[in-house]
């Protein structure tokens, strides 16, 4: 395939010289008549392990070469990827300038195509942004049959400056966003032989993926630091702390609790975090992360209650499938159930809850405390799975797995919300 690549920094650069290394032709297209000069002459314009070995290849068969300008490199490519910068603004947000004026670039380049051009972009910008910036650009400026002449697809990279040759090949994953969620075939063929997950998708989700890594792992960097502060400060060999942390694959590093779905709640980890905090004033160590834990879970709870009741009328009858904080148990404590319920009450909604391992009349200790000073009508609210099966509710909510032992109506609306959408 001939390859059309517009900036040739981190991003582009290497992906370049990978792409020429599979056997594709590339052409490589930035504004800087400087940067294009040391490339023709053999000098990789980034420092990376591995590069310069392959942009000498590239270059002495063929199949590499770079420009200044689109010109007519666009009349028989295949693709074309798109990895300008999306610098930050005054404001945060992200400067769209660059990738508007090659998304323009391209859309006038392939005017006259008989055959569409597969445009993949590859900078990160906010969710959106090809529906509502990229695609009316190409609109205006090829017409309303421009989708006969392009199509758009998100592909965002996962490279680490330092590793960004090994990662190329060797990804964590390949995330194709297309308009329709559909497979692209060029996209498909361009990473031929590459080993990992593949995703596609539509648009947006491409487009907010890179969001979340980033934002999860300027996460765990933030609470490693803040261990290892605390650490210094009680004392704590902060290694030997996070060797152990580690070695739990199981749940500490794994995908457990990171599906979005339902707040944290339960005996342990409310009152572990609180303590925490207390250790961390205690001991003079700053936790801006965790400290936002219980905020951020509060502002959860109370999403989810607006999105359970949204088109609700006051006064609706609805089902509570669950209460404690994991089904088959009977434990109360700080469930976020408990909570949801409270706050369906107090919003003037007619609830009944179900969850057949909670029996208000078997509650001891603090688990019976709990629930009754946050449900005082307890008993009255539960029903049994003769109720839940066949009264008239306008909406059920299932807050875990509780609602799966019942052979619910299937003219009843279930909300799931121990896993969002």
């Amino acid at each position: 395939m001939k390859v059309a690549i517009f900036g040739l920094g981190y991003v582009g650069f290497t992906a370049a010289c990978c792409i020429a290394s599979t056997g594709h032709d590339v052409v490589g297209i930035d504004v800087s008549a400087a940067k294009v000069a040391r490339i023709r002459a053999g000098v990789a314009p980034i420092v990376e392990p591995g590069i310069h070995r392959l942009l000498t290849s590239a270059l002495s068969s063929n199949r590499l070469t770079v420009d200044t300008c689109i010109g007519d490199h666009l009349d028989d490519a295949d693709v074309a990827i798109v990895c300008v910068g999306t610098p930050s603004a005054p404001d945060g947000a992200h400067d769209m300038s660059f990738v508007a004026e090659v998304s323009r670039q391209i859309a006038r380049a392939v005017r006259m195509r008989t055959t569409p051009l597969t445009v993949a972009y590859r900078s990160t910008f906010r969710p959106g942004t090809l529906d509502d910036l990229i695609a009316p650009l190409f609109r205006h400026e090829v017409g309303a049959d421009w989708m006969s002449r392009a199509r758009l697809v998100y592909n965002p990279e996962f490279l680490r400056e330092g590793t960004s040759v090994q990662d190329y090949f060797a990804p964590p994953k390949i995330v194709i966003g297309t308009h329709d969620g559909a497979p692209d075939p060029v996209m498909d063929r361009l990473h031929e032989g590459i080993e990992a997950p593949v995703f596609t998708t539509c648009y947006r989700e491409a487009e907010f993926t890179k969001f979340v890594d980033n934002a999860w792992h300027a996460t765990k960097v933030a609470f490693a630091n803040e261990i290892g502060r605390m650490c210094l400060n009680l004392g704590i060999s902060a290694g030997q702390v996070h060797r152990m942390f580690v070695a739990d694959t199981k749940l500490n590093v794994s995908a457990c609790y990171l599906r979005p779905g339902g707040a944290f709640g339960g005996s342990c980890l409310p009152k572990d975090v609180r303590a925490l905090q207390y250790i961390a004033a205690d001991s003079g160590t700053h936790m801006h992360l965790v400290d936002a834990l219980i905020r951020s879970n509060d502002a959860h709870k109370h999403r989810l209650f607006e999105y359970a009741v949204a088109g609700l009328p006051k006064g609706a009858r609805v089902l509570l499938a669950g209460l404690a904080f994991k089904a088959e148990t009977d434990d109360l404590r700080e469930s976020p159930n408990v909570d949801l319920a409270r706050k369906l009450l107090t919003a003037g909604f007619d609830l009944a809850i179900y969850d057949p391992a909670v029996d208000p009349a078997a509650l001891t200790g603090a688990n019976l405390g709990y629930a009754f000073s946050h449900l005082p009508d307890l008993r009255d609210l539960m029903v049994d799975a003769s109720v839940a099966e066949t009264g008239h509710f306008d909406r059920i909510l299932a807050v875990n797995a509780t609602a799966r032992r019942l052979n619910l109506r299937g003219d009843i609306p279930v909300l799931d919300l121990s896993a969002l959408p």
